[in-house]
């Protein structure tokens, strides 16, 4: 098969159920941002933010290990056992040391009354932990639709418990005529309860999920190779920091929000943030349905001598889709996707075509990045990740008011932070793997295909027609210029293509 059409399949197969599955997530956001206070969903927005970060330091880089000595190492067997053991270790010693400090964490994060908070994450990340490798496995040895419907559950159940807890109990309970429905939830329901049910709620869909993937464990050989653990890790320390550091670019600016505005207004910029930046979903959705397919896909096609053509060309066809993906999200923003958030929540607005925009860019970064992991110079990967950090944090510092005197950019600057960090991760990653893996890529596209998709969107700004089916069909006939432009380029090599 040719391996563009390959890597499309995979993605698909891979993709489309977590799309599917991710969307429906992202469809609480309505609710949330409608049931709770912006202040409220800043708490929120916290400590998933902390959680993404000790996520990635749970796994230290186990996961891309996993597919880089799985496809080297003649005992697959002993490569997932290895890894699993490791992470066994880790996450059960993590687990002690949450429940022993969960109150000092709960009063360094501010947060002294919600100790219990601390403890429920603890187990949630050990959990998710513990399904790394796992579902690593299933994609290496490309069983989709086990991978797929895993997920589906794990998507399901949260939903279907937070709208349990958050809107069915409240509302049965103010049913007088429901009186042996009402008896049985009054036995675990806590009315004084509010976004502890989302933290409820995702615990038991991360135990479900592990219990799902358990039998993947049977039949395996509980012993531990310590000279491939020793390979394994050292592979994969670095990118624990590559990751670490991604993490600072991704959430800090959340938390950095919380700590810098001003404490009257602190909790309802993060929500407001938290909540624009979900409307990069369609991009993010993209990314990782891309990202599942990927990575084991980028590994497996390394052994072929037109390695990097395959690399060029699954270049070029990213970047035209992850523009498209842009372009449909900003020209129909006002007349749909901006219905996913609340009203409250609106006023940040301006901030999502510049976080659209840095996705792309972390989209990009991501497919440059397999010049590190293949030539096992992951070391790569943490400094170009340390580098982002730096520009993040530096930005936020400098951009976040410290008092309502100096607020002029907030979350503006936020978003400005994460486009210029991922802008010039993306293009150091370029630019240093050209020279230890050089892979010729077409610029031309590259740009050509971003700026078109930016100008159209900057048309669709100053011509906004104020009737409704006006301005959607006008919206359509740019989004058509945009693909018929990109066909006609395009033509002779989708032709070799399909």
């Amino acid at each position: 098969m040719n391996p563009l059409k390959k890597l499309a399949g995979q993605t698909a197969i891979y993709g489309l159920p977590s799309i599917v599955g991710r969307f429906l997530g992202y469809m609480l956001v309505p609710l949330y941002t409608r049931v709770f206070t912006t202040g409220e969903y800043g708490i929120v927005s916290v400590y998933y933010s902390y959680a993404a970060l000790l996520m990635v330091i749970l796994t230290y880089g186990m996961e891309t290990a996993f597919f880089r000595f799985n496809e080297n190492e003649e005992n697959k067997e002993t490569v997932f056992s290895t890894g699993m053991i490791s992470l066994i270790a880790s996450s059960v010693l993590f687990l002690i040391l949450a429940s022993f400090f969960a109150q000092p964490v709960a009063n360094w994060i501010e947060y002294p009354q919600h100790k219990d908070y601390v403890i429920w994450f603890a187990w949630i990340l050990a959990l998710d932990a513990l399904s790394a490798i796992p579902f690593a496995k299933l994609r290496a040895q490309h069983m989709a639709t086990r991978f797929a419907t895993i997920k589906m559950v794990n998507i399901i159940t949260n939903i279907g418990l937070n709208l349990f807890f958050i809107l069915w109990c409240p509302f049965s309970l103010k049913q007088d005529s429901w009186s042996s429905a009402n008896a049985l939830i009054n036995l675990f329901y806590q009315p004084q309860w509010g976004i502890e049910y989302i933290f409820i709620s995702n615990l038991i869909a991360s135990g479900i999920t592990l219990s799902l993937l358990f039998p993947l464990f049977l039949g395996i050989s509980w012993r531990p190779d310590a000279k491939l653990w020793r390979k394994m890790f050292i592979y994969a320390f670095p990118l624990l920091f590559a990751g670490m550091a991604g993490i600072v670019n991704e959430t800090f600016d959340r938390l950095l929000l919380r700590y810098l505005l001003p404490a009257d207004i602190a909790e309802a910029q993060v929500g407001i943030y938290g909540a624009c930046y979900k409307i990069s979903i369609l991009m993010t959705l993209f990314i990782q349905a891309y990202r599942f397919a990927a990575e084991p896909f980028f590994f497996a096609m390394a052994k072929e001598k037109d390695a990097k053509v395959i690399y060029a060309k699954i270049m070029d066809y990213f970047v035209i889709t992850v523009s498209l993906i842009f372009l449909v999200t900003m020209l129909f923003l006002d007349d749909f996707f901006i219905d996913l958030i609340g009203t409250k929540f609106r006023v940040g607005r301006n901030v999502i075509p510049i976080l659209m925009l840095a996705n792309l860019f972390l989209g990009v970064y991501f497919n440059l990045s397999i010049w590190y992991k293949l030539t096992s110079k992951t070391i790569w990967g943490a400094w170009l990740s340390a580098i982002g950090a730096v520009i993040t944090l530096s930005l936020n510092f400098w951009w976040i008011p410290l008092s309502p005197d100096h607020l002029i950019y907030g979350y503006l600057g936020s978003a400005w932070a994460t486009f210029i960090c991922y802008g010039s991760m993306m293009v150091l990653s370029y630019l240093i793997g050209q020279k230890y893996y050089p892979v010729k890529y077409n610029l031309l596209p590259f740009f050509g295909y971003i700026g078109f998709a930016v100008f159209l969107y900057l048309v669709s700004t100053f011509v906004h027609p104020e009737f409704t089916f006006l301005r959607i069909s006008f919206h359509l006939i740019l989004l058509l210029i945009f693909i018929m432009v990109v066909f006609f380029i395009e033509k002779p090599r989708l032709s070799k293509l399909f």
